[in-house]
C-alpha cells in the first residue's frame, strides 16, 4: 500500500518541523499506511494518485480562502483523502476494533493511537480536517513496564569483550564504553563528529531528539578508549585520508570504509560481543542507556541531573528509573534485614 499526498505531507512535517528521527517518522508512516489500508477495504475506494492529489489541493484551497473544510458524508466520498479529512470518532473506533481483532498488545495499540492523534492534530491545525476525531478517543491503559538494566559485573564482561589489537576492535570498545559512560542513544552515538569530542573538557557535544543539544561528561575509561582508537585509526594506512584526518565534520566512529556507521551496525557489533561474553542476547544498545541511569541513581545521583544527562524533556520520563532503584533497595532489605520477612 502506497502513501497518500496528505500522509506524505504529514511525514515531511514530522521530519522538517518536528525534527523526528527517520526511524520515528517511518513508524508513524507505517501506522498511517495501516489506517489507509483499513479505509480502502471499508469504503471500497481504489487509490488513484491524481485524484488523491486533486482532493488535497481542494482542501488546501478551502483553507487558503478561509472557507471551512466541508463536512462530507464518507459514503459519498470519491477519494481516501476526503474520507480521512472527514473521519469521525466512529471511523476511528472501527479501525481500532479491527486492530483489536488482530491481538495487538496494549503498547502497540497506544502507539497507533498516538500516531493518529498527532496526525489529526496537524490536519485540524492546517485546516485540512474540519474536526479532530481523536478528541474523544482514549488511550488504553498499559501495565507499567520497567526498563531493563544489567549489572555492573555484566557491563564489565561486555566492555572487555572487544579486542585491542586492531582499529575496529578498539573502535568497538570505545563505542561500548561511550554508550555506558554517557547514556546517549545509539542514534546520537553514530551522529557524533570529530568536532563533538572535547578532550580537554572530557565531554561530548550531543545532538538529541528534536535537534536539542546537550553536553555530557565522559568517564576516564571511555575517554582512554576513544583516544586509543583514534590514535590507531589515524596511523592506519588502510583507511582513507578523510577518515584518518581530524576534520570537524567527519564521523567520530567510522565503519571499515571510513564512512559513518549506522545504528543497525552498532546493534550487530553488540550482538557479536554479547555472544562472545556469554550474555543475554536480548540486551540492546538501549539497555546500556537504562543501565547508565539505574547505576547513577543506585549510587546517589539526583533525578534532575540524570534527566539532563539523558536528554529527557520531562522529569516523569526519568522517574521510571526510580522504580528500578526502589525495587533493588527492597530486594536488598528483604535479603539482609533480620525482621524483613515473616518467620
Amino acid at each position: 500500500m502506497s502513501t497518500l499526498p496528505i500522509t506524505d505531507a504529514f511525514t515531511v512535517y514530522l521530519s522538517d518541523e518536528r525534527h523526528f528521527s527517520p526511524y520515528t517518522a517511518r513508524c508513524y508512516g507505517a501506522d498511517l499506511r495501516q489506517f489507509i489500508e483499513f479505509l480502502t477495504t471499508k469504503f471500497g475506494i481504489e487509490v488513484r494518485p491524481d485524484a488523491e492529489k486533486a482532493a488535497l489541493d481542494r482542501l488546501n484551497q478551502a483553507r487558503g480562502s478561509g472557507r471551512p473544510t466541508p463536512q462530507t458524508d464518507p459514503t459519498r466520498c470519491t477519494t481516501l483523502t476526503e474520507i480521512i479529512a472527514t473521519a469521525t470518532s466512529d471511523t476511528i473506533r472501527m479501525f481500532l476494533a479491527n486492530l483489536g481483532e488482530q491481538s495487538y498488545s496494549a503498547a502497540t495499540m497506544a502507539r497507533k493511537i498516538a500516531t493518529l492523534r498527532s496526525f489529526y492534530k496537524w490536519a485540524e491545525r492546517r485546516g485540512v480536517s474540519a474536526t479532530n476525531p481523536m478528541t474523544s478517543i482514549r488511550t488504553p491503559r498499559q501495565g507499567k513496564r520497567l526498563p531493563k538494566a544489567i549489572t555492573i559485573e555484566q557491563i564489565e564482561r561486555l566492555l572487555s569483550a572487544p579486542g585491542d589489537s586492531d582499529v575496529l576492535g578498539r573502535r568497538d570498545r570505545a563505542m561500548l564504553e561511550t554508550l555506558y559512560s554517557t547514556g546517549i542513544r545509539v542514534s546520537e552515538l553514530v551522529g557524533l563528529n570529530n568536532a563533538d569530542l572535547d578532550l580537554p573538557g572530557e565531554a561530548l557535544h550531543v545532538r538529541g531528539k528534536g535537534k536539542k543539544e546537550r553536553i555530557v561528561p565522559l568517564g576516564s575509561h571511555a575517554l582512554a578508549a576513544i583516544q586509543r582508537y583514534l590514535e590507531m585509526l589515524r596511523a592506519d594506512v588502510r583507511f582513507g585520508a578523510q577518515a584518518r584526518e581530524n576534520a570537524p565534520a567527519k564521523p567520530l566512529f567510522v565503519n571499515k570504509h571510513g564512512g559513518r556507521l549506522s545504528s543497525r551496525s552498532v546493534r550487530r557489533k553488540l550482538d557479536k560481543y554479547l555472544k562472545y561474553a556469554g550474555l543475554d542476547a536480548t540486551i540492546s544498545p538501549h539497555t546500556l542507556r537504562h543501565s547508565f541511569a539505574t547505576h547513577l541513581l543506585d549510587n546517589g545521583a539526583d533525578l534532575r541531573s540524570v534527566q539532563e544527562l539523558l536528554g529527557h524533556q520531562s522529569l516523569s520520563t526519568t522517574q521510571v528509573y526510580t522504580h528500578l532503584t526502589t525495587q533493588r533497595l527492597q530486594q536488598a532489605y528483604d535479603k539482609s534485614h533480620p525482621r524483613a520477612q515473616a518467620s
